[in-house]
């Protein structure tokens, strides 16, 4: 099933969903400790990033920085979608809420302070209805 590529449509359609408000970022320099359930891992030059429950990557020994939010749009967008990232980051940061973006093959997903999530899930809401 192709994704959606009109913003319009994307907006009005991206049902934002709270998926908890324990994450974590955390930065491994050697191999993965065995076991870990991570959501996703971004290889930079400086290491490994891991995102993952904030509980989980410290009983791994990990220095997290959270805790996180993570909100999740449920409307499957296309990877060539324009505007998306851009108008939700956009009304996040008009509100002060950082916004860590994470695209994933169907959805976008948003890692923030864990302190601003019901904050940020009325922006979306707004955005969405607007």
């Amino acid at each position: 099933m192709a994704g959606e590529t009109d913003l319009g449509r994307l907006l009005a359609g991206m049902a934002p969903r709270l998926e908890g408000q324990d994450w974590g970022y955390a930065v491994a320099t050697g191999p993965l400790p065995e076991g870990l359930d991570w959501f996703a891992l971004v290889r930079e030059t400086e290491g490994l990033t891991v995102i993952a429950p904030i509980a989980a990557l410290r009983r791994a020994g990990l220095a997290a920085e959270g805790p996180m939010a993570r909100i999740t749009l449920t409307v499957h967008s296309a990877l060539e979608a324009v505007g998306l990232t851009a108008a939700v980051s956009g009304a996040l940061a008009k509100a002060g809420i950082s916004a860590n973006m994470v695209a994933g093959f169907h959805h976008d997903h948003i890692f923030l302070p864990a302190q601003d999530a019901e904050r940020a899930m009325a922006v979306l809401r707004g955005l969405s209805h607007a």
